[in-house]
């Protein structure tokens, strides 16, 4: 799995933002699961062929940790933004999205919803 960094074009970010890249749907299903914490620097990018609501839903079935989701549509710009609590059954975006970007929600402040972002 590789790692990308996160660049919010729209607002400098506080602390640079590096990723693991997902894009197999075993790696998706997978998310976060299973893990104990995760880094205010780090997170996970989810992402899928195409732009969808359904197919962009999460789970938090056994992310036993609250994650800052964030929804980016096929122009990599945010379109939901969502404060997803452990053990919730599923989050679903108002908007389609290709891109799922999971993050430490102690992040979410430095994020809009319409801010560009990009991937390197």
């Amino acid at each position: 799995m590789t790692e990308v960094n996160v660049i919010n074009q729209t607002r400098s970010l506080e602390d640079p933002l590096r990723v693991k890249n997902c894009e197999s749907f075993t790696c998706r299903l997978k998310g976060l699961m299973f893990q104990k914490h995760l880094d205010p620097d780090g997170g996970l990018l989810m992402t899928q062929k195409g732009e969808s609501r359904a197919n962009a839903a999460i789970h938090m079935f056994f992310v036993s940790m609250d994650l800052g989701v964030l929804w980016l549509d096929k122009q990599e710009r945010i379109v939901d933004i969502k404060l997803a609590k452990s053990w919730q059954p599923m989050y679903t975006p108002t908007s389609p999205a290709k891109y799922i970007l999971e993050i430490h929600p102690s992040r979410l402040p430095e994020f809009q919803i319409g801010d560009q972002l990009s991937f390197e």
